[in-house]
Order: structure tokens, then C-alpha cells, then sequence
């Protein structure tokens, strides 16, 4: 284009072959090469516009994406608890009807936790420590042999962490250390420094472990993968089993 520009300049003042004319030529370049440059200018700026808007739409869709497949995971835990304690209720109507009836308030509590308070992306630390403890709570009611201890470190106010992110750890801790023959056990921990999140979860195993015919692993599964999402890079999760006890530890930067 500039060339033909160039040319086109050159036929048009050939006639006039004063000493200027090569000066205006050189002009009319510089015209020319200004009109291009800012057309390409142009052009990049919208080819720019245009690859941040693509990438805000694909930024939008991947978090959509991400929010779908979370709800999703927690909402597989409510079905899944709620079938144990009501299985729990189940078998104590025919043992302790007294106790049946306990088991079932305590549960509509844990049910509203659930249903309202755990629907926020994140909920108060304390908050989950207070469902923890009604679950074990509850637990407590159902068997005479078990106890717990709930151990606090640092400044827990106001901490949040996603919602029903621990109770498949306890849990699970309930669920296997069912021992008829002593007393069995389940100790939590949690603290809190440096914007530094630790649980631990420890229990009892039986002597004798007692086969399940109930599917298992989605609690932990879906846990595993809601921390990928929701803490990627950011979580440490070690569980240790020995002969006696199972250890879960979690570490979160906050």
C-alpha cells in the first residue's frame, strides 16, 4: 500500500518536477505510513478487546463449572449421613425407644445446620465445631462404650472454612471403631495460628474389625476432591493407620 501510495504521489506531481516535490512525496509517505500504522493499530486494539472478553467468558464458565461440580459433592454428603443416623434411630426404637426419641431431636438440629447454615460457601469454624460436637453428641446417646474429646488451640473466632468439610473424617472415625469388648474412642483437635487451619481426627480401632456390607469411600472421595477445588495448593491431608488408632491430619492456609 505504501509503495502504490508512493507511486501514485510520484505520477501526480511528475508534471510539476519542482525541487520541493520530492519533499511532499516524502509527506505524502509519512501520511501514509501514519494512516497504516494506525490502522493496524486499530486492528490490534479490537483483536485485544476481543481476546479479553473471550477469556472473561471462558474464566465465567470454568468457575460455573467449578461451582456445579461443589454443590454437587456436598449435596452427596446430606443423603448419605442422614441414611446412617436414621439407620442408628432405626435399630434403637427397637432397643431403647427413650433413647430413639433422643437420637431423633438431636438430629434435627444437626438436619438444620445442614439444610440452612452449611448452604453459604463458607461457615464460621466455631459453628462446625458446635455441629461436630452435637454429631458426637449423638453418637454418644446410641452407645454406651464411647467417648469423646474435643481439644482447641488458638484464636478460633472468626475463622471460616468451607461447610461440611470435616464431618466425613469423624464420620468415618465413628463408623470403624465400633468395639464391643472396650470402650472406644474418638479425639478431635483444631487450631488456628498464622492463618494456619490443623484438625486431627484420631480414634479406636477394634479388636476384631467387623465386616461392612455398606458401600464405602464416596464420603472420602468426594471430600479429597472438594478440597482440590475449593484449597488447591493450599491442603495437606495424611491419614496414618496403625495396629490400634486411625490418625487423619488436615492442614489449610487460610
Amino acid at each position: 500500500v505504501t509503495a502504490l501510495l508512493y507511486k501514485l504521489s510520484l505520477n501526480f506531481l511528475g508534471p510539476y518536477r519542482r525541487a520541493d516535490a520530492h519533499i511532499e512525496a516524502v509527506s505524502l509517505l509519512s501520511i501514509a505510513f501514519v494512516v497504516l500504522v494506525l490502522m493496524s493499530g486499530s486492528t490490534g486494539i479490537k483483536l485485544f478487546q476481543r481476546s479479553i472478553v473471550d477469556s472473561i467468558r471462558i474464566n465465567e464458565l470454568e468457575k460455573s463449572t467449578l461451582r456445579s461440580e461443589m454443590e454437587q459433592l456436598k449435596n452427596q454428603i446430606n443423603p448419605h449421613f442422614l441414611f446412617n443416623m436414621l439407620n442408628n434411630a432405626n435399630v434403637l426404637t427397637q432397643t431403647d425407644p427413650a433413647k430413639a426419641s433422643q437420637v431423633l431431636m438431636k438430629l434435627s438440629d444437626l438436619l438444620r445446620y445442614q439444610l440452612y447454615d452449611s448452604v453459604r460457601p463458607d461457615v464460621l469454624l466455631t459453628a462446625d465445631i458446635h455441629f461436630l460436637t452435637d454429631f458426637l453428641n449423638l453418637e454418644k446417646i446410641r452407645r454406651d462404650n464411647f467417648e469423646f474429646v474435643i481439644s482447641k488451640e488458638g484464636n478460633l473466632s472468626g475463622v471460616q472454612i468451607a461447610p461440611l468439610l470435616l464431618i466425613t473424617f469423624v464420620e468415618n472415625a465413628v463408623k470403624h471403631n465400633i468395639d464391643y469388648q472396650k470402650m472406644s474412642y474418638v479425639n478431635l483437635y483444631f487450631s488456628v495460628y498464622n492463618d494456619e487451619f490443623r484438625f486431627r481426627c484420631t480414634n479406636s480401632k477394634p479388636l476384631l474389625k467387623a465386616t461392612s456390607k455398606e458401600p464405602g469411600g464416596l464420603g472420602l472421595a468426594n471430600v479429597k476432591r472438594r478440597l482440590e477445588l475449593i484449597y488447591p495448593g493450599k491442603h495437606k491431608l495424611q491419614t496414618t493407620d496403625n495396629a490400634d488408632t486411625y490418625d487423619v491430619s488436615l492442614i489449610i492456609n487460610l
